[in-house]
């Protein structure tokens, strides 16, 4: 059964990922982020290899039907598995993206979109703030790259549908199995109340015990200071490339220090205000 750990891109899914990571899949008390990669993507080109060939690939419509009986052959061996996902919780003709009998329950991490938009703009090399609002405002927004024959990896991101903002927020809100929604500010601001609360979570859902000093050492590495170090001492293999100059960025850029009020004009923050509006209230950011 899958774990999901949903998130609209730039709300701190990696981070998420990083400290479940240590707690349950790090062997020594020094965090290595690859470890990381015992919570995969979804989806991934592997999911689908038996069931559209490579030009069909990057057709949704035709990738959709499939979604659900990929799920079932990754949980034909019954055991408990993480998967990291930007993917909105959406119908796609009459396919829908995960159903309760192939999913255990999911962690939604939210952040506020008026922060989200700088990491937009950083991560994926807008020119400005207003192509990164219109990425967070566009309701058929996908992520990934088109299938290459001459790609070395070939197993990269597949197209991934994550609509606006607010949809993939409601979207993943409505999902009511085993649902636990993590606002990317708290664990800013109460690191190990937020992560003794997740730990809390997975104790109870897959049943196993998780010791105190497990959860303050995972909270300790998981500093996002310490990741960014870690990052620049071992590299990442997540971190993106500039489109305009083809150079490599840091993945763990600003985090904490990204401040919407020190980077954003009135006129940006106040359509992105009235635009979501009842989610941010519903969230607190209003």
């Amino acid at each position: 059964m899958i774990i999901w750990l949903a998130s609209y891109p730039k709300s701190g899914n990696t981070w998420l990922r990083s400290f479940i990571a240590s707690l349950l899949f790090n062997e020594s008390d020094n965090l290595s982020l690859k470890s990381l990669s015992n919570i995969p993507q979804f989806p991934l080109r592997s999911h689908f290899n038996n069931f559209v060939n490579n030009h069909e690939i990057d057709d949704l419509n035709k990738v959709s039907s499939y979604w659900v009986k990929s799920q079932q052959i990754i949980n034909l061996d019954k055991k408990v598995k993480f998967f990291k996902t930007h993917h909105a919780l959406c119908k796609i003709n009459s396919s829908i993206f995960t159903n309760y009998e192939n999913s255990l329950g999911v962690i939604y991490i939210v952040r506020d979109p008026r922060n989200v938009i700088s990491s937009i703009k950083y991560h994926f090399s807008k020119e400005n703030y207003i192509e990164a609002k219109n990425f967070l405002f566009d309701e058929n927004k996908c992520l990934g790259k088109k299938f290459d024959e001459t790609s070395k990896n070939k197993n990269r991101d597949m197209v991934t549908l994550i609509a606006s903002w607010k949809t993939h927020y409601n979207s993943w809100k409505n999902f009511k199995k085993n649902y636990l929604l993590i606002k990317y500010e708290n664990l800013v601001s109460n690191p190990y109340e937020e992560f003794t609360k997740i730990s809390e979570y997975l104790a109870k859902l897959i049943n196993i015990k998780i010791q105190e000093d497990k959860i303050l050492k995972a909270v300790e590495n998981n500093n996002f200071e310490n990741l960014k170090k870690i990052e620049n001492r071992d590299g990442f293999a997540e971190q993106a490339k500039d489109t305009n100059t083809g150079k490599t960025k840091s993945f763990f850029n600003l985090g904490p220090k990204n401040k919407w009020q020190e980077k954003l004009n009135i006129e940006i923050s106040q359509s992105i205000e009235e635009k979501f509006e009842i989610e941010m209230k519903e969230l607190g950011y209003l």
